[in-house]
């Protein structure tokens, strides 16, 4: 049937600010729903309090609120606008508990709201644990045994019936919080008091645990006609035990039997047609027995889930696109192919290559943490990578993960300790997918292995097949490699660098140089859902070594951004907030706009926000290929924070044209101790500084600038690995181990200005004017990294003479450092001296937040400068704010209970939530300066 027209009006809840179990996903299929209902003419309301997303932007909705996700900003929504219907689908665990609870106090009855997209009913029976385990039982679904625990009573009694080893599930509750394994009796009574303390409902299912059995999740759709349709089926690498947003994931299935894939797919859409009568989407999770391929559901969610935005990259199937055009009435076969623009929607995708998702952790930031993973999530971000094999996608997923490997090993990072790497694969963590490889390299067979992580034969033995190939490659010299053999070799994912350490004596430019001399060159396949049954209309596209190349370069003027790859902490969303406005600005300059990314969960990397999308590693080797075969103008690396700026030297020694700041002009913004020399030069006051290459030398420089100091490598991001320290021990201490960590590189040591303020500014200069786009200033004082510090826009405290000197010393820099684009300066302030702490010439955590409490898109002005086809005078610049903003960093540290929680120089927090007041007066902006005054006068 064609649209519901009563719906003229949607609200969409959004997520809130992210955390670990509920990441910039949710921003994504908000932002692609939001935009499917305004084709269709539907005028759009979003609430959301995460600041740094492009979902809040105006380019996504008609009207956005940056309030609390409360029922009382609900109502306050509801009497501002017309609300016909409120999609609550796409913000998560906690858009839907909203959407509850809002309908349990009778809001969406009393201002005649419709909810769409879900049935509300349908939320309680799959969140609600016992609930679902009678359903599943109703309608002939297995499930493991369990039984459903509100008391400590309760829970004891259920493990004595059922036996150990035990998995308890809290209800209501996100990323798997209060959840995990019981492997032995006298650990029951601490990890079920966990439990029942996590559900809001004080309410846990105590379930057999199926150890070993192997895990698969579904996306469904389905329409108001009840048709439904399989969008992707995803097998987890690691088996049931390792919550899915921790473990690496395959897609299509690659163990799965037809008999058992069959199977699933029927208990699926029974599943999805008995929780409720609605049109959307729906994830359901399976468990596999290996041994007879008897399969149990693990839960159901009918909703857009964590893994959708992965579904939909995947597939190139828009998933919460769709999904919001059924929640309005559409019927799947009345909506068009968004890839072949000639067929419907009412369709299964078919994948002619392999996709694989592998979690990005940081533990670093969590010291003390228990590593080991388990039923709750864990990791900060994903990556995706296509590839034609399972092996060259896994190869290219390790490139993409920015953590100093070059692949599945032969990089020189390899593990030699047989007992820590048999614990390690007993014992899974961020690692164990190298210890696997190296596990291999050692000797270890097959079966032993297999044992140890109960990962599917078939998955090993692809990791195994790389050692053998590497143990052939030594045999031979750069020069005589047989041509087949090297082409071997690229198809299973191996880089340029991977190869140049395995033949030893030889560079990654050798590599690549005698590969091109040998004709071997990436092509390029399109993401076309149909495995090229219709053609496709999107350029969406992968590499891989074969013989044709799909991706036609035009003659148009090209701007390539480079992304900012895996979100992680010290590098989250706001950055693809940037990339995103970067690419819209382009395009409004004229030019055709690339996207080079890898992470799956972003707005960015939707196939129809740039002109072509190249879903690949933001790894040189890749980017150099790309840019090979497109000849682009020139290459934006100011906007995908430190992933794309690390870029920025192979691209000026490669003659590649970098487009605003120069590199010579961020690098020396960058390495500490040449930019305290320019501060020096031009009379701006800085701490007293020492650069150092030894802990003797760096006594020696604590000495001259006097404790407490600062130490910290050149070159950071997030602040990782920065400390203060206040004696001689404490300093060698710390200078040992970053010299260890970091060889090569200098260590900086500042003093430290001890209970000083903390104030920011962010700016756009086009070489001529500089534009102070916001200053802000710090609840926290100096010390505390200015990711974990509250700051409040524009400054309420500062003197006149202060926020004079900020300016004017933001002036100074940004023409010292002949920016072009974006700058972000950190000041400490003490007795009315202002220092600059640092200066970086690119796009900061912070714009997302100024531009939103300003109503001012300034990353699109600054690209434009950028670029060069606008100066500062050409824009008019009103800015909207009545009162402060105030940015209030979110932690995660609930999923670690055990770690320091202590603030410092290193950053912790996951996201950020902005908060408008009107006046000083207001009770939470009190309390804010309260809280300031005490952390001085400590």
């Amino acid at each position: 049937m064609p649209r519901n027209t009563s719906i003229n009006s949607v609200l969409i809840i959004g997520s809130g600010p992210i955390v670990i179990g509920q990441a910039c996903e949710f921003d994504y299929s908000g932002s692609q729903a939001a935009l499917s209902l305004k084709e269709e003419g539907i005028e759009v309301s979003i609430i959301n309090s995460n600041p740094a997303t492009i979902m809040t932007d105006k380019v996504i909705a008609d009207h956005v609120y940056l309030l609390p996700l409360t029922c009382e900003s609900i109502e306050q929504i509801l009497q501002e606008q017309q609300i016909d219907a409120v999609l609550p689908t796409m913000g998560g665990q906690t858009a839907l508990n909203l959407c509850i609870e809002a309908s349990e106090r009778g809001i969406w009855e009393k201002y005649n709201v419709q909810v769409i997209g879900v049935d509300v009913a349908a939320i309680e029976k799959t969140e609600n644990r016992e609930a679902f385990r009678q359903l599943m039982v109703d309608i002939g679904v297995g499930v493991a045994p369990s039984k459903i625990a509100n008391s400590f009573l309760e829970g004891k009694e259920a493990a004595q019936n059922i036996g150990f080893p035990l998995v308890i599930r809290p209800s209501y509750t996100l990323g798997g919080t209060g959840g995990g394994f019981v492997h032995k009796k006298e650990d029951f009574e601490a990890a079920l008091s966990r439990g029942l303390q996590a559900s809001p409902t004080h309410e846990v299912l105590v379930e057999q645990a199926v150890l070993g059995w192997k895990e698969f999740e579904l996306e469904l759709l389905r329409d108001g006609n009840d048709n439904v349709i399989i969008i992707c089926t995803i097998e987890n690498f690691d088996p049931m035990g390792i919550h899915t947003g921790d473990s690496i994931t395959v897609a299509p299935g690659m163990t799965l039997s037809d008999r058992c894939y069959q199977e699933m797919r029927n208990q699926a859409i029974k599943m999805m047609r008995a929780i409720g009568n609605f049109a959307g989407g729906c994830n359901v999770q399976f468990s596999v027995n290996p041994e007879n391929e008897d399969i149990i559901a693990i839960e159901i969610n009918p909703r857009v889930s964590r893994s959708s935005a992965l579904a939909s990259k995947a597939t190139g199937y828009p998933i919460a696109k769709i999904a919001s055009k059924l929640a309005i009435g559409y019927n799947l076969d009345e909506i068009e192919n968004q890839i072949t623009k000639t067929t419907s929607a009412y369709f299964e995708p078919t994948l002619d290559y392999v996709i694989v998702k592998v979690p990005r952790w940081n533990f670093a930031k969590f010291k003390g943490a228990n590593r080991e993973l388990g039923l709750q999530m864990k990791s900060v971000g994903e990556v995706m990578a296509i590839g034609r094999t399972f092996i060259e996608a896994l190869q290219k997923a390790c490139q993409s993960l920015e953590i100093g490997r070059h692949g599945l090993g032969a990089d020189g990072k390899q593990l030699r300790n047989l007992e820590e790497i048999m614990y390690s694969l007993e014992h899974p963590s961020s690692d164990r997918l190298f210890h696997i490889k190296d596990a291999f390299e050692l000797g270890v067979p097959l079966e032993s292995i297999r044992k140890a992580t109960h990962i599917d034969k078939w998955f090993l033995q692809q990791i195994q097949e790389l050692v053998t190939l590497e143990t052939e490659l030594r045999r031979y010299q750069l020069n005589n490699i047989p041509k087949d053999f090297f082409i071997t070799l690229k198809q299973k994912g191996y880089s340029d660098e991977q190869i140049a350490w395995l033949l030893g004596n030889v560079t990654e430019d050798e590599v690549y140089n005698r590969r091109k001399e040998l004709g071997i060159r990436r092509v390029y396949k399109m993401v076309d859902t149909c495995a090229a049954e219709f053609p496709a209309q999107t350029p969406y596209y992968y590499s891989t070594f074969e013989e044709e190349n799909e991706s036609i370069a035009s003659d148009r003027k090209k701007i390539i951004v480079l992304g900012s790859g895996p979100n992680r902490i010290g590098q989250g969303i706001e950055f693809d907030y940037s990339c995103v406005h970067g690419l819209l600005a382009a395009k409004e300059a004229g030019y055709e706009s690339i996207m080079v990314n890898c992470n799956p969960e972003t707005v960015s990397t939707d196939f129809n926000m740039a002109d072509k999308l190249y879903f690949e590693p933001v790894y040189w080797e890749h980017v150099r290929e790309i840019i090979e075969l497109e000849k682009p103008v020139g290459v934006i690396v100011q906007l995908g924070g430190q992933t794309a700026l690390k870029m920025a030297e192979q691209l000026e020694s490669n003659g590649i044209r970098i487009i605003g700041t120069s590199f010579q002009d961020m690098d020396l913004a960058e390495d500490r101790g040449r930019f305290s020399d320019l501060l020096k030069s031009l009379d701006i006051p800085y701490p007293k500084y020492g650069v150092a290459e030894s802990a003797e030398e760096a006594l020696e420089v604590a000495k001259n600038v006097g404790y407490p100091v600062l130490v910290r490598p050149s070159y950071v991001l997030g602040g990782e690995r920065m400390s203060i320290v206040i004696n001689d021990e404490e300093l060698e201490t710390a200078v040992v181990k970053l010299l260890r960590n970091l060889p090569g590189n200098r260590v900086l040591i500042d003093h430290f200005l001890d209970r000083a303020e903390e104030a920011e500014s962010d700016s756009i200069s086009d070489g001529d004017d500089v534009h102070i786009i916001g200053m802000m200033e710090h609840i926290e004082p100096a010390g505390i990294h200015s990711g974990d510090s509250s700051a409040v826009l524009p400054p309420f405290s500062l003197s006149e003479n202060v926020q004079e000197k900020m300016a004017e010393y933001t002036i100074k820099l940004a023409k010292a450092l002949n920016v072009r684009g974006l700058l972000n300066i950190q000041f400490a302030i003490k007795d009315e001296k202002v220092y600059v702490i640092e200066a970086n010439p690119r796009a900061s955590r912070t714009v997302p937040f100024i531009a939103k409490a300003y109503d001012v898109p300034y990353v699109n002005i600054a690209t434009k400068v950028m670029l060069g086809t606008n100066k500062l005078k050409d824009f008019t610049i009103a800015r909207k704010l009545k009162g402060y903003a105030i940015k209030e960093p979110i932690f995660s540290f609930d999923k670690f209970p055990d770690v320091d929680k202590q603030l410092g120089p290193e950053m912790k927090s996951t996201g950020e939530a902005i908060r408008f007041i009107k006046d000083l007066d207001d009770p939470f902006f009190r309390e804010m300066v309260a809280k300031k005054s005490m952390y001085l006068s400590k």
